[in-house]
């Protein structure tokens, strides 16, 4: 009969209590030996945790943003009849491997340590340390040349298997004499990379002076070839080739892939530098790749963000006065080359109107005891969610994706609604499941959930997903009207203003009526502006209209 197996994490070197940044299958997937599974990521590198055998995954024990150790188990695994056999050997070979490891472990530093001098000024080599069962791995980058000062722990070259990606760092400060190697070679455990001259003293005995007479060069040394490769794709764009554009290993190395998508994108000759990422912390995946190659392909140049824009010039704004330096938050730093990609790639246009809710926000105070009694505080956006509901089902290409190519509409048969959060560290939004089938208390109770997951960034990536449509908000912060960014790849997203009482005419003379600002912003590809005008005008009439809403 089938058997079950754990699927543990296996030697990953020095490292306890690595995050998980993805998780790569689902329960009941069928998966092939040495598929990925799981995506690691330390300091140093990022890493798959493959499929022993072919199976079916059972159970899933690990999720993104879970910390494990060499041993956890991360999967239980089915096998078939026919491999059972196999998988009973497999233990008994990892644990010999491991052994192996054990007793080796100490020879690449060894190495290095043996044939090191911090005190003196003596030449050495610099080999590959111990980089597990890994044997002949390409060196896919030259990190410095001969002459270049390196201080301890600097990279010299960055190695790539099919299932991580790592750094050979210096055993100590000095200079580079002499390199061994060059890009595309292949190198095993103990082979020498480099002679290195060591310092007579340690890092820390450099003099400051000479740091800092250094960093000017060290810093235009560095952008320089960061702008080749810019100029390159920008003129195959402009000739309209549809051609790959070359891959510019800085910009490769340096994007954020798991090993199993890096391997795929060198095999199409895709610059990983060039795409942007959709998966869980703006990770590049395979399908981004694929879409890549699509838009490339169907377009006739390079499709990507920031592309032939000339760059912001770079301003020494300390000349001018006291300034301070602050990073972004890791969502904004997430998000910002999203909403790039999304406004560069997507022609937007904003329709702006009007929606009376008088009579919709008199229901709303007369239900709250209602939504008391089900714990539920009783906003105006539940309303607006089932509103939506109601427009994206008499306008359907509202709820619809452009296929990669750009050739086909994607039809979406659900309805699942964004909301932005706003959060300390930025915005966020989560995603309301199947709201056609929920009623506004429901909905209001899972806006609270949501939200202050949001705000606690307890979110998870499945919070996230999903989205067909989204709302953002300022109601409870005023203002009037603004063009908010589509959330690609929807097509169109509804922003919503503070209301506020107007005199409206009646046909016999004003009368005061609550009036909602609505700005909807809306991809041209797929939505025109008559469209986009029977849109809001039939949203605000099911604001109007406000009992279907509760019903």
């Amino acid at each position: 009969m089938a058997k079950q197996i754990e699927i543990r994490v296996p030697d990953i070197g020095d490292f306890e209590g690595v995050e998980i940044i993805d998780v790569l299958v689902s329960a009941g997937d069928k998966v092939e030996e040495e598929s990925p599974l799981i995506t690691l990521e330390t300091d140093k590198a990022a890493m798959d945790v493959p499929a022993p055998q072919a199976g079916t995954i059972k159970e899933l024990k690990v999720s993104n943003g879970d910390k494990v150790s060499e041993g956890d188990v991360v999967a239980i695994l089915e096998i078939a009849d026919e491999d059972v056999a196999a998988a009973e050997e497999k233990p008994e070979v990892a644990d010999d491997s491991s052994d192996d490891e054990a007793t080796d472990d100490s020879s690449g530093s060894d190495d290095a340590a043996e044939s090191g001098d911090d005190t003196g000024g003596k030449t050495i080599e610099v080999k590959v340390p111990d980089i597990g069962d890994f044997d002949n791995v390409e060196i896919i980058d030259l990190l410095v040349k001969a002459g270049d000062e390196v201080e301890e722990e600097s990279p010299l070259i960055t190695l790539e298997t099919d299932k991580a990606a790592m750094d050979v760092p210096a055993p100590q400060a000095g200079t580079i004499k002499e390199l061994k190697v060059k890009t595309g070679d292949t190198v095993s455990e103990g082979d020498v990379i480099a002679l290195l001259e060591t310092k007579g003293g340690s890092k820390k005995s450099k003099p400051a002076e000479e740091k800092t007479e250094k960093e000017p060069a060290e810093q235009e040394k560095a952008e320089a070839p960061r702008q080749e490769p810019k100029s390159s794709g920008t003129s195959k764009a402009a000739a309209g080739s549809s051609e790959l554009p070359p891959i510019d290993e800085k910009s490769f190395t340096s994007a954020h892939a798991s090993p199993s998508v890096r391997k795929f994108a060198r095999e199409l000759g895709v610059d990983l530098g060039r795409v942007s990422g959709s998966g869980v912390k703006g990770r590049i995946t395979h399908e981004d790749v694929k879409g890549f190659v699509k838009s490339v392909m169907s377009s006739g140049g390079v499709a990507t963000a920031g592309t032939g824009i000339p760059a912001v010039p770079s301003v020494d704004f300390a000349k001018f006065g006291e300034v301070e330096t602050r990073p972004l938050s890791r969502i904004k730093k997430i998000s910002g080359p999203r909403l790039q990609a999304a406004w560069l790639n997507a022609p937007h246009v904003t329709q702006h109107d009007d929606a009376d809710i008088t009579d919709l926000e008199a229901m709303r105070k007369a239900l709250k005891s209602d939504a008391a009694t089900v714990d539920a505080k009783l906003t105006p956006l539940p309303f607006l969610i089932k509103a939506v509901v109601h427009a994206l089902k008499e306008f359907p290409d509202f709820n619809a994706s452009l296929d990669p190519a750009g050739e086909n509409l994607v039809m979406k048969k659900y309805f699942h609604i964004g909301f932005a959060v706003d959060t300390p560290g930025g915005l966020v939004v989560p995603v309301i499941k199947d709201a056609d089938q929920k009623d506004v208390f429901q909905i209001a109770r899972e806006l609270a959930k949501l939200g202050e997951k949001a705000r606690e960034n307890k979110l998870k990536a499945a919070d996230m997903q999903g989205g067909c449509f989204s709302i953002s908000s300022l109601g409870s912060i005023g203002g009037k009207y603004f063009t908010p960014i589509v959330n690609a790849p929807e097509v169109a997203i509804l922003g919503v203003s503070k209301a506020s009482m107007q005199p409206v005419w009646n046909g016999s003379e004003f009368e005061p009526r609550l009036m909602l600002p609505l700005s909807l912003s809306y991809d041209h590809r797929v939505i025109d502006g008559a469209a986009a005008a029977r849109f809001t005008t039939f949203l605000g009439e099911v604001l109007k209209e406000c009992r279907n809403l509760v019903l």
